[in-house]
């Protein structure tokens, strides 16, 4: 790993959660960005539907879910159930 590797994961992990998880999201930004110079396209119509959206949403600047976040959402959605691991 090098220096700057190193010293991106010290600060990256001082952070609280939130920021974290929004640092995540900046890079994801990044490499879509780079990606799409690159030219890597979806094999699949959803699949190119499903990055249009994602890209309309890294744009707005809203935060995207984690799996914790998606399960609480889809729990609203279903009544406030929420689901059970044991």
């Amino acid at each position: 790993m090098s220096i700057a590797e190193q010293e991106l994961l010290e600060k990256w992990r001082s952070l609280p959660s939130d920021k974290q998880q929004q640092v995540l999201e900046f890079v994801e930004f990044l490499y879509l960005k780079r990606s799409d110079q690159q030219q890597i396209l979806p094999k699949t119509s959803l699949g190119k539907q499903l990055r249009e959206i994602r890209a309309k949403i890294v744009a707005t600047g809203e935060p995207l879910l984690n799996r914790d976040s998606i399960e609480k959402e889809i729990a609203n959605r279903r009544g406030g159930v929420e689901k059970i691991t044991q």
